[in-house]
């Protein structure tokens, strides 16, 4: 994208010491821990932000520094860390390597709990997983979060013969695309039938989700504009 990952992340201020100092005031689960007044807010506010830093580098050629200016996170507290998690979203991404949702979301260590797997399918380990952070971490936000340039669901879409354990693990996209001709919409509509599998096959999350303690929803990540949009 012509700019180097280091030169991206000293731009948004992610390697700065005295962002530690400058960290925003937000509440806090225990002592040393962020967890913000809005998780959703907070969290499209740091796609604003990553996708402006984004927008920048593809016209930058990766040779002259930008002052950065507050960084506006929190940091969680190492030590806090060490002993503890409190993570205020929960994402279900894909295992795209261009797709990190600590990146993505310009968030630090502690901030979120992360699924991934090729297509964001809700199998049973990651229906596990995410009862796991709704159950016991209490993570008030759950995003489903699908890309543009999905490779799983363009394989769900192709008739390309394909080894037989990556034939399973696109069985569940194939089901969920409904046999979509256009992969802008075949993503939209995995997404949102992977949200829609982590309710009906889990009883915590539907009753989470059904007493407002768990706020779902689905957004698809743009790969060139790097941004994350809310869909429905």
């Amino acid at each position: 994208m012509g700019i180097q990952r280091r030169h991206f992340l000293q731009q948004t201020g992610g390697l700065a010491l005295a962002a530690l100092i400058q960290a925003r005031p937000v509440e806090a689960a225990e002592e040393g821990f962020c967890i913000p007044h809005d998780p959703l807010e907070a969290l499209m506010a740091g796609n604003r932000r990553f996708a402006e830093a984004w927008r920048q580098g593809k016209q930058d050629d990766g040779t002259t520094p930008r002052t950065a200016g507050a960084d506006p996170r929190c940091f969680n507290s190492p030590r806090a860390l060490a002993t503890s998690q409190h993570p205020w979203a929960t994402v279900l991404t894909c295992s795209d390597s261009r797709v990190s949702p600590s990146w993505v979301f310009d968030t630090t260590p502690g901030e979120l709990f992360v699924i991934r797997n090729a297509g964001n399918t809700a199998f049973t380990e990651a229906i596990a997983s995410v009862e796991y952070s709704v159950s016991v971490l209490k993570t008030p936000l759950l995003m489903v979060m699908g890309h543009s340039g999905c490779g799983a669901v363009t394989a769900a879409m192709d008739t390309n013969p394909l080894t037989p354990s990556l034939d399973r693990l696109i069985q569940p996209i194939r089901e969920n695309i409904n046999g979509s001709s256009d992969l802008e919409d075949a993503v939209k509509r995995n997404a949102l039938a992977s949200a829609s599998t982590l309710i009906q096959r889990s009883a915590v999350l539907a009753e989470a989700k059904a007493s407002g303690a768990l706020k779902l929803v689905v957004g698809c990540f743009q790969l060139s504009s790097g941004v994350v949009s809310l869909i429905e």
